[in-house]
């Protein structure tokens, strides 16, 4: 049996533990979450799509594995890629920023080839100065590759330019402090400094709509199907299929970047 033998000074000894306990227990409440491990940063998360009211799964990047092929022979040009970019991200409408241009390449009788993209080709192209020589011209469409092995990544020295775990290289604004390292790093232009966040932008393909099901804006508008996106592993992907039954090739292989943008039908004068 328990001792209720009263404590100096008239005290019950049970009542006299529960005043310990009573005082104790929020300090060690205290203890506990100050020893307790920071919660991680998740700055640098993709956006995880709340399950909504009809039962909608939540985005898991895990699962995914995004990349973009481009069929040459089917772009005629149009610029509509162009324009649906910089009206579904905010780009500035002057003629010097693009997150995704069109190029023109013209080849002449002695196998120069001269290459232009007024306004990213959004406003069409002129008719080449010297018709009489031209061989041959085709159009190409540009943008951020999403290397697998991305030196923007690498260099950026306060991690704003990251990598995602579904293939998509984002830029965290809120982090990015405009140093440029980033712009001069990408061996494809494919980035520049907005002129009122000053920060880095580029080409996601349109991450917003691609976490909700969608693809991205250039893809929806492109007249003639020459570009398509998907699941680069994923058997049943139009983007598996594409690379499939094509002759892929990527922009300049000897850099060693693992593009995720795959051409097909790509000219060996493309730069």
């Amino acid at each position: 049996m328990a001792d209720e033998r009263p404590t100096p000074g008239g005290i019950d000894r049970r009542a006299f533990v529960g005043a310990c306990v009573a005082v104790a227990a929020p300090l060690v409440l205290s203890a506990a979450q100050q020893a307790a491990p920071a919660a991680p940063d998740t700055a640098h998360a993709a956006p995880d799509s709340a399950q909504g009211a009809t039962g909608t799964p939540r985005y898991d990047p895990r699962t995914h594995y995004y990349g973009m092929g481009v069929d040459v022979s089917k772009c005629i040009g149009c610029g509509q890629c162009a324009a649906a970019c910089k009206a579904e991200n905010n780009v500035p409408l002057d003629p010097h920023h693009f997150r995704t241009w069109v190029e023109r390449y013209v080849i002449h009788e002695n196998a120069e080839a001269t290459v232009d993209s007024p306004n990213g080709g959004i406003d069409g192209f002129p008719a080449p100065v010297a018709e009489g020589g031209v061989v041959r011209s085709f159009f190409v469409p540009k943008l951020c590759n999403h290397c697998a092995n991305p030196p923007c990544v690498q260099v950026c020295p306060v991690g704003a330019t990251f990598s995602t775990e579904d293939g998509v290289v984002l830029v965290d604004e809120s982090y990015c402090i405009g140093c440029r390292y980033c712009i001069q790093a990408c061996p494809y232009g494919a980035r520049f400094l907005h002129p009122v966040s000053h920060t880095a932008q580029k080409c996601t393909f349109c991450y917003h709509r691609v976490v909700q099901g969608m693809v991205p804006a250039c893809v929806e508008v492109c007249p003639t199907g020459a570009r398509v996106f998907g699941e680069v592993h994923r058997p049943s992907s139009p983007l598996t299929r594409f690379r499939r039954f094509n002759a892929i090739q990527v922009l300049k292989p000897h850099l060693n970047t693992e593009p995720k943008v795959f051409y097909a039908n790509l000219d060996g004068q493309v730069r």
